[in-house]
């Protein structure tokens, strides 16, 4: 059975590939700001991180439903996701910039926040839609409180932290600079495999199927 990725997130490609499954990732073109822009304006406030993680998970699993790379129309399930990080109420995506990843790292440093990761899952076996099915998982990040302003300069040098939610990973450099997870560690890095699993399931279909024989 194949497992389709709207995003282009590395992470997420390398975290499926170590569990058995090699997906056809297919870049979903989604206007992020502009989805979560308009949603908050039909509510007239602000999303939880939780809520917005699932918005644009959605978001980037139906972009691609009509899609059909090879020329091929889709057949298995989609899979879209996204993430965000939260310290203080406040919602941090990518920083892109040195800069805004310092100013991060300072305020972060031995303290503790919540990685969010939306999950999207739709059912698309026979060519067609047939269900579809989210859910939002967290887990708690505790930095470690000796990290030295060297070490910021230097992991922020490598270019790694700026194209991550919260400017920072737990499966590359970054993760010397975490004391612990609460909650399951596959949700920092954007993709919770036991939800994916759990999901699956409820659309009928077994998680077993999308490992690669």
């Amino acid at each position: 059975m194949r497992l389709y990725l709207a995003s282009t997130s590395p992470a997420r490609l390398t975290t499926l590939r170590n569990v058995g499954i090699e997906p056809t990732a297919i870049a979903p073109g989604v206007d992020e700001e502009a989805v979560v822009a308009e949603r908050e304006a039909e509510l007239g406030h602000a999303l939880a991180a939780a809520d917005m993680v699932q918005l644009l998970a959605r978001a980037k699993a139906e972009a691609i439903v009509s899609t059909q790379p090879g020329g091929e129309v889709l057949d298995g399930f989609i899979l879209g996701g996204d993430s965000a990080f939260e310290l203080d109420g406040v919602i941090y995506g990518k920083p892109h910039r040195p800069e805004v990843a310092l100013e991060r790292w300072q305020v972060q440093r031995g303290r503790s926040g919540v990685l969010h990761s939306g999950h999207w899952v739709i059912d698309h076996r026979g060519g067609q839609v047939r269900g579809a099915v989210g859910r939002a998982s967290s887990a708690v990040v505790h930095f470690a409180g000796d990290i030295e302003d060297d070490e910021i300069d230097a992991y922020i040098a490598t270019g790694e932290p700026l194209s991550v939610a919260g400017a920072f990973t737990i499966d590359s450099k970054g993760a010397a600079f975490i004391d612990r997870i609460e909650g399951d560690p596959h949700t920092v890095v954007g993709l919770s495999v036991p939800l994916l699993r759990v999901l699956v399931h409820e659309l009928g279909g077994r998680f077993t199927d999308l490992w690669n024989r």
